[in-house]
């Protein structure tokens, strides 16, 4: 049971390199690098919408979301354009992981305005 989880999370970590390679080719419909782009941008963010530290909840998005994203994108994008980023992301896999700070810095805007509108109801009640 480990080494199939093992597995599965291998191949999401290889998905997501390879729809941040088709994202950049210009054979990828426009709908389709949108869609990719936030899904790559969400995957390398340092930081998660919902918390890890929240029970359950902070982990669902890892669970549920990123694979949704990554296989709705996957099936966006033509087979011929993922078989060549499946080559290009095994390289890129043993350089290290890519941060996206613009994805972060946008969550944590997010964040920010959550906690001042809740100050906000708390204060003027």
């Amino acid at each position: 049971m480990f080494n199939q989880i093992k597995t599965w999370a291998k191949g999401l970590k290889k998905n997501i390199y390879v729809l941040y390679l088709a994202y950049k080719d210009p054979r990828v419909p426009w709908y389709a690098k949108v869609f990719t782009v936030c899904v790559v941008a969400y995957a390398f963010s340092p930081i998660d919408l919902i918390p890890d530290f929240i029970p359950i909840l902070g982990y669902l998005d890892d669970i549920i979301l990123v694979p949704l994203g990554i296989m709705l994108a996957l099936k966006m994008i033509p087979k011929d354009i993922i078989a060549e980023c499946e080559m290009k992301a095994q390289e890129m896999m043993s350089k290290g992981k890519p941060k996206n700070w613009i994805a972060g810095s946008i969550i944590l805007v997010i964040w920010f305005l959550i906690l001042i509108w809740i100050l906000k109801m708390i204060y003027f009640r």
